[in-house]
């Protein structure tokens, strides 16, 4: 079971430099909008894409999704750490609740 992190630590791991963030909703809601600085990643394309996005299967890893009744952080999540990533978290509160608290996000593309 992927351990979760709440919205202030994931904010304090963030402006530390120390979370890579990884959104698991489709493109489509990720180019919408989507925390600042995060990679799209959804469970479909973990195994493709996952070595090139996330090389370094040591970094502090944050997942998350909507809302904690989406299920995809979690799918994201237990792939990543079944592929041998060792610091895996969920953000299970999503993005729902980082737009509640008035925190910026970005749109566009993924990179």
């Amino acid at each position: 079971m992927t351990e979760t992190i709440d919205r202030e630590t994931l904010q304090a791991g963030l402006a530390a430099g120390e979370i890579t963030l990884v959104d698991a909703l489709p493109e489509s809601y990720y180019t919408a909008r989507h925390l600042p600085g995060a990679l799209n990643l959804v469970a479909d394309d973990v195994a493709a894409k996952a070595p090139q996005l996330l090389p370094d299967k040591a970094a502090r890893i944050v997942t998350y999704c909507s809302n904690p009744a989406c299920a995809n952080s979690g799918q994201v999540a237990a792939q990543l750490e079944r592929l041998g990533y060792t610091d895996v978290r969920k953000y299970a509160a999503g993005i729902e609740d980082w737009v509640e608290a008035g925190l910026p996000t970005e749109s566009g593309q993924p990179a």
